[in-house]
């Protein structure tokens, strides 16, 4: 039987359920475009759910911590609807021609 990973034992024990997504872009301007487009607003439900997000370059990385499964799937499908109309939106006029 394997060993349980500790960073498991540690999201358990502090009763948080995590998640992180990184999303490659072709250039650091669609990166940064996509993360202004993103960016959380505040979550309306007080308290369960966090949403950290970041740009390096080119990656947009988004960090999700949660106290309910529910809440955390409801948090990442929303997310991934928006990231998706973002990057149809993107495609659909082209590459950025002014860096941002």
């Amino acid at each position: 039987m394997a060993a349980p990973c500790s960073e498991n034992n540690q999201n358990h024990a502090s009763g948080k359920l995590k998640f992180s997504l990184e999303v490659p872009f072709p250039s650091a301007t669609e990166a940064n475009i996509a993360f202004r487009s993103l960016q959380p607003d505040k979550e309306p439900r007080k308290g369960g759910i966090s949403k950290d997000m970041t740009v390096s370059g080119c990656v947009m990385s988004v960090r999700w911590s949660a106290e309910e499964t529910r809440i955390l799937r409801v948090s990442v499908n929303s997310f991934l609807d928006h990231l998706t109309l973002v990057l149809e939106t993107m495609e659909a006029f082209g590459p950025p021609t002014v860096p941002l």
